[in-house]
């Protein structure tokens, strides 16, 4: 039997051809139409249901709203209901920024080996640091391997460390975790606003090319709002 036509002259798809497509097996897809996901397909009889070509994107859709945001079926029904186009745009958005997101790290990545003799970090802080998870090296052919994030993050330490800050006096690797703690909410925070006020009002792009323009800002003022903080603190501390 042909296959019917859509009204943009695509090929109709069968459910097994849809599910090929989309990579989503059939019993998902018809527990979506069950639930009112997707439009209901072109009947040509009892048993025979044809699918346009967009069912393939809407799926894909729904499947990493469930995955990727843990997003109820119930929610993601009424967000492609009432925004559709807006949540496309959120994803497009999110997609752009972790592809860019390396431009922001400088630097280049650097072996175990390396950071300990370039930085004169020990491996035991090398083990600390990994053991919290604020570095998260992979394994090459070398060895251990840092990013240029982790190798920046390194790079910070070490002068942290000549400072005067070390394990003489009690700072130890887990006392990042007071900053790991706080600036893990600051980020998501952070990207929760970008992703709420900035799809629909600029393209991916464009948002994209704002937020690299700020990072250098960004980081000034958190310096600023840092040390007004610490002396706030500080002076209430002293009763005033």
């Amino acid at each position: 039997m042909a296959s019917p036509k859509h009204k943009e002259g695509d090929k109709l798809l069968r459910m097994g051809e849809l599910a090929e497509a989309s990579g989503v097996p059939s019993a998902t897809i018809k527990h979506y139409l069950r639930e009112g996901l997707l439009p209901k397909p072109v009947k040509t009889s009892r048993n025979m249901a044809w699918y346009s070509p967009d069912y393939v994107e809407r799926i894909k859709l729904i499947k990493r709203l469930q995955e990727d945001h843990y997003m109820p079926l119930k929610v993601i029904k009424h967000a492609l209901r009432d925004e559709p186009d807006l949540v496309e745009a959120r994803l497009k958005l999110e997609d752009t920024l972790l592809a860019r997101s390396q431009q922001l790290v400088e630097g280049k990545s650097i072996t175990r080996k390396q950071a300990v003799k370039k930085f004169g970090l020990p491996e035991e802080v090398l083990d600390g640091f990994e053991k919290i998870g604020a570095l998260e090296p992979v394994e090459g052919r070398g060895g251990k391997r840092y990013g240029a994030a982790d190798a920046a993050f390194l790079q910070a330490i070490a002068a942290f460390r000549e400072s005067g800050y070390g394990e003489a006096l009690g700072f130890t690797v887990y006392d990042a975790l007071i900053y790991m703690r706080h600036l893990e909410a600051l980020a998501r925070d952070e990207v929760d606003v970008i992703t709420e006020r900035l799809p629909g009002r600029m393209a991916a792009d464009d948002a994209a090319d704002l937020i690299e323009r700020g990072h250098a800002p960004m980081r000034d003022l958190l310096s600023a709002m840092h040390v007004k903080l610490l002396v706030a603190e500080l002076r209430r501390r002293h009763g005033g």
